[in-house]
């Protein structure tokens, strides 16, 4: 409930006043009991409130039924969090993905009065009119939920292309993952200067950014900024960012920021790893960090899968051990070759350069080789020609 509450000062909305319901089952008709709805009603009068939100995801048919009974808009918390998205969105594709979500949502719940809500009838006195309202504002909805469809999969399909192009010129791929306003837009400004919107409120980041970093050893790699998750996170929302969420999927290696302040991080760390094992990425290595350090008296004690880091965004000390960090692992995921390529091999000398990391590299005393050590994932998949000059 104050997770809700969150979201609607999100939505700039004003929370007038909460009411809970303790009960063994939902009531299939309107939610809540009756006696809790006549409770709700005397709340709705005397706050003089706008919209009562509920803390969960309503049947079209409950909705339905509590905008009978109750003098005021119901929403749910799917539909909250959709507005809050709509607000958000920036890029084309974001107001694309979110457009969808909603469609996607609204399409169940099309409502219309008395002759409205019947298909085209049988016998005199019904023929001849058309289709119904509510007919067209299906089909229409379902036009433009195909078209947007067409217009995510060829977003989907360049994206796919941007990743193979990294995938092949060796780049180490970085994805920031966590629970919304956990600090990982801070994370990745402190480290790249994205300027990449920085606030204090849930899914300040909707648009994924990836930014080229440069590691102390010299190494370029790229990290990622994706959206936040949250519990509950609407099943449309997770289908139409699915290709946002993919970034973390594709990366090399994925950091877990955690809100290290929140009394509830065992939670939101339990909501990441839900959403990253239906993304089938929880094979990857990941690193976590806990962040906000600077505001919390003590470590937190909780599980966590790879290692774990402690910092505050805002203390440059810490931005560059996690750089430190950060090459420690690509380092135990990449192999180091040490090679002699003669001097007139100037083009495997030239791909050792443009596909691997050269650590190390000088000319043979008589002039006629390289010796260079490199390191990188497969040094085959450069070449197969490179093996021949492996010391």
């Amino acid at each position: 409930m104050d997770e809700l509450e969150e979201l609607t000062q999100t939505a700039q909305a004003e929370v007038a006043g909460v009411l809970t319901q303790g009960r063994d089952y939902v009531d299939s008709r309107l939610y809540i009991g009756k006696g809790k709805v006549d409770e709700l009603n005397m709340m709705v009068e005397q706050l003089e409130a706008d919209v009562v939100i509920f803390n969960d995801e309503l049947t079209p048919m409950q909705v339905r039924n509590l905008e009978g009974v109750i003098p005021c808009k119901v929403i749910d918390r799917t539909q909250l969090i959709l507005d809050i998205f709509a607000q958000r969105a920036r890029s084309r594709e974001g107001k694309l993905q979110v457009e969808l979500a909603q469609l996607n949502y609204r399409l169940p719940r099309l409502t219309g009065k008395g002759a409205e809500l019947s298909r085209l009838g049988a016998g005199i006195g019904t023929r001849g009119p058309g289709e119904t309202k509510l007919e067209s504002d299906r089909r229409h909805i379902r036009r433009r939920i195909s078209e947007i469809e067409t217009h995510l999969d060829e977003v989907k399909r360049h994206r796919q292309l941007h990743r193979e192009r990294r995938k092949k010129n060796d780049v180490f791929q970085v994805a920031l993952v966590g629970y919304t306003n956990a600090g990982k837009s801070t994370v990745l400004n402190r480290l790249t200067d994205a300027g990449v919107l920085e606030e204090n409120q849930l899914f300040a980041t909707l648009d994924p950014t990836a930014r080229r970093v440069m590691l102390p050893g010299g190494q370029d790699i790229v990290v990622t900024d994706t959206v936040g998750f949250i519990q509950d996170l609407p099943h449309q929302l997770i289908a139409a960012f699915r290709s946002t969420l993919e970034e973390a999927a594709e990366a090399d290696l994925i950091i877990q920021v955690v809100d290290a302040s929140h009394p509830e991080a065992a939670i939101h760390m339990e909501v990441v790893d839900e959403v990253l094992g239906e993304l089938d990425a929880l094979s990857i290595p990941r690193l976590t960090l806990f962040n906000k350090m600077d505001q919390v008296s003590e470590r937190p004690v909780l599980p966590t899968p790879g290692e774990a880091m402690y910092v505050s965004a805002y203390r440059a000390d810490d931005m560059n051990r996690l750089l430190v960090k950060i090459e420690e692992q690509i380092e135990k995921q990449h192999s180091r070759y040490v090679l002699r390529i003669p001097i007139a091999r100037g083009d495997l000398h030239a791909l050792l350069h443009r596909h691997m990391h050269v650590l190390r590299e000088e000319v043979s005393e008589d002039g006629m080789n390289y010796h260079m050590e490199v390191r990188g994932s497969n040094l085959g998949q450069v070449s197969r020609e490179l093996s021949d000059y492996i010391i």
